[in-house]
């Protein structure tokens, strides 16, 4: 980590989920760290840019006057284009570039017990609860995730997406999620590796096999889902296996048949270690199947790095969850629950849909597409999912996605998915304005209801749940 220290770094998009954790670890191990944020120039969420100020950022506008100095690393999403002036600047000076991923590769290898955890879907969650388990059993871990931990939050941490442990000074736990996507994943050598699920999302399912079989291969142990088949199938790669799963009668780590019981907000089960018979009852401040699932996994990744099973399923119990997953902001004087969530992939959708499905009552889910180009690329994958999960009397409401800037083709938008959810037989209506989706909402929401706000990339989305809220 010193020599990540010994000279300044400079984020641009340092507000960014991936950018803020990682500014943070690094300012935790002594670094310079200055950076802008497009979000900050345009007057969005000011409170998270001027509590990294307090912090001690340097903070600048994005127009380049922050890179002053050849000795600055600059850090960028694969995203930012080269036309923004801070990489004019940079290339200018001859500034060396790093991206987000090779960055947060460089401080996770730096430890010596890397728990990583990979899949398609889960990871932010996951990452929380093995951190929490981690903190709670003392370890002290540095956590890297994409979403705000709500234990880790008080007034001093406000945007807890990361936690600096004793890591930064050369020892102890870090703990973190790693994508797949861009195929960065080749880049860790985790002491122990986590894999959740395998699915179809960015790459073809060969290159994914590859990445994640290779993944496993690196670890010195790994926990597999073996409820996944595909996850279940790269189970051979692993050189130390802890198996976990829901159904699965092979699973080293599983769930005592009918011992499931939902709540509104909440789930307990009984978890059995089938190695030496033991079963321990869990207790989950977070509802859903798919919590369940999650759970399993953190206690797998955290078994395989040295915890007690029990302990692991104890500390769950205070597990607070994360901002924007399944996030119940409230429910109004007159009985209508608003629910904030960071759903914006068919999967993710899907398990936030049927969680709200499992229990009674109407559900009007609002979704922002996170850009013109996802929307494109899932666009009749997310119509059907809305169509199917929800039911006769629910509605969805779409409105324009969300737009920072730049070239992208914006000639295809939200109201084809609105025909395509239609065409699969769902309810849907298509509002281009998000202030003008609030007044529908509070217009058609009756006692009983569950509204969830769900879309991700956009910050502001919390606070058009917390208003809604008000006005309801």
């Amino acid at each position: 980590m010193s020599d990540l220290a010994s000279h300044p770094w400079f984020f641009c998009g340092i507000g960014g989920s991936g950018m803020l954790p990682l500014a943070l670890i690094l300012r935790g191990a002594g670094a310079e760290v200055a950076g802008s944020d497009r979000s900050r120039d345009q007057g969005r969420t000011p409170e998270k840019f001027a509590w990294l100020e307090s912090l001690g950022f340097a903070l600048f506008p994005q127009d380049g006057s922050g890179v002053t100095s050849a000795a600055q690393v600059l850090v960028a999403s694969a995203a930012v284009e080269d036309t923004v002036s801070e990489m004019v600047r940079a290339k200018e000076l001859g500034c060396p570039r790093m991206s987000r991923a090779e960055l947060l590769a460089r401080l996770f290898n730096a430890s010596p017990s890397g728990i990583a955890i990979g899949g398609t879907s889960g990871k932010s969650t996951v990452t929380g609860m093995a951190g929490w388990i981690m903190h709670s059993a003392g370890r002290d871990p540095t956590i890297m995730n994409g979403a705000v931990m709500k234990n880790f939050v008080s007034a001093d941490a406000p945007f807890a997406s990361a936690r600096v442990g004793a890591h930064v000074s050369g020892g102890g736990v870090f703990v973190s999620e790693v994508d797949e996507s861009d195929g960065s994943i080749a880049l860790y050598n985790p002491a122990v590796a986590a894999l959740l699920n395998v699915s179809l999302d960015h790459k073809s399912m060969d290159e994914l096999r590859e990445l994640f079989g290779d993944f496993l291969a690196r670890a010195e142990v790994s926990a597999v889902n073996f409820d996944d088949p595909e996850a279940a199938a790269l189970a051979p790669r692993a050189q130390c296996l802890v198996s976990f799963g829901i159904d699965s009668a092979e699973a080293m780590i599983g769930v005592q048949p009918g011992s499931i019981h939902e709540g509104l907000t909440s789930l307990s089960a009984v978890i059995e270690d089938r190695r030496d018979g033991s079963a321990i009852p869990l207790q989950l401040m977070v509802p859903g199947r798919h919590n369940l699932a999650n759970a399993l996994a953190a206690i797998a990744a955290c078994n395989a790095a040295g915890v007690p099973v029990a302990e692991a399923v104890h500390a769950l119990a205070s597990f607070a969850g994360l901002a924007r997953r399944f996030d119940i902001v409230g429910t109004s004087t007159s009985g209508i629950t608003v629910i904030d969530d960071f759903g914006h992939n068919p999967e993710k959708c899907a398990a936030t849909l049927r969680t709200l499905k499992a229990h009674p009552g109407r559900v009007i889910a609002f979704f922002q597409p996170h850009g013109y180009g996802p929307l494109r690329q899932m666009g009749a994958e997310l119509a059907e999912t809305f169509a199917r999960e929800l039911g006769p009397d629910d509605l969805t409401i779409l409105c324009d996605p969300v737009y920072f800037g730049g070239t992208v083709d914006r000639s295809e938008g939200s109201e084809r998915i609105v025909a395509l959810i239609e065409e699969y037989g769902g309810k849907a209506e298509y509002v281009p304005l998000r202030q003008d989706c609030a007044a529908r909402m509070a217009q058609l929401a009756r006692p009983g209801d569950r509204v969830v706000i769900m879309g991700a990339r956009d910050d502001t989305l919390s606070l058009f749940a917390k208003d809604l809220l008000a006005r309801l």
